[in-house]
């Protein structure tokens, strides 16, 4: 027990990490996957193409690898270019998990937009309404309700996927509880940090659970 007392604010200062990790991913990727989403149905195919491009190697190749492309990257494009610019560690991380979840949310929020009657924006037009009011009135709360499911197996998916952050030595949870395990020469610590993990998605699952059945009116 006096081991537990410990350990848990060694593995929480980790777990704030994660936490910010997590939340700033959000932030930045929701916005940037639905704009992206937008550009992939785009019927002009010089904005479509390279969008389906990107989505495509975000998509294929590890999350692990983009961050240390973009950590290692920026440093040796600083150092050969003179521009004297670089990513720290977290801001890099921050920057990979972004750009690699927007693809993942464009493709959701896109089946979500395509999945709407075209009959609806039909109608909205015959009542007078722009393509705006139609969009952020009519199409967007529909879609919000059918992306739910999907974009919480995302969300779920992210809480652990934060871990890869220690490839460039950000201290986040995992990285502390694997210095623990060191230090208590035991996978104690480990446990510990996936009850942490598991917790923060318990809270996401019911959080979801709770917006479905709120948006269960669209029915």
């Amino acid at each position: 027990m006096s081991d537990l007392s410990s350990l848990l604010p060694i593995l929480w200062g980790g777990f704030c990490t994660t936490l910010a990790i997590f939340g700033l991913t959000l932030l930045f990727s929701i916005p940037l996957g639905l704009l992206v989403a937008v550009l992939k149905m785009s019927k002009w195919c010089v904005v479509r193409y390279p969008v389906s491009f990107y989505i495509s190697v975000m998509r294929g190749t590890p999350l692990l690898l983009q961050i240390v492309a973009i950590y290692f990257g920026s440093y040796y494009l600083s150092e050969y270019s003179g521009l004297g610019f670089s990513f720290d560690r977290f801001p890099a991380v921050i920057v990979a998990f972004s750009i690699n979840y927007a693809a993942y949310f464009a493709e959701i929020f896109r089946g979500g937009i395509q999945s709407i009657p075209k009959g609806q924006y039909e109608a909205a037009y015959m009542l007078g309404m722009t393509r705006t009011q139609t969009f952020f009135r009519i199409i967007l709360p529909q879609v919000v309700k059918r992306v739910v499911p999907a974009s919480a197996n995302e969300v779920i998916t992210l809480v652990k996927d934060t871990s890869l952050a220690q490839v460039i030595a950000v201290t986040e949870l995992f990285a502390l509880a694997k210095k623990q395990q060191a230090a208590y020469a035991s996978i104690y610590p480990l446990f510990v940090a996936g009850v942490f993990y598991y917790v923060a998605n318990l809270l996401l699952s019911v959080l979801f659970a709770y917006l479905e059945r709120k948006l269960n009116y669209y029915k």
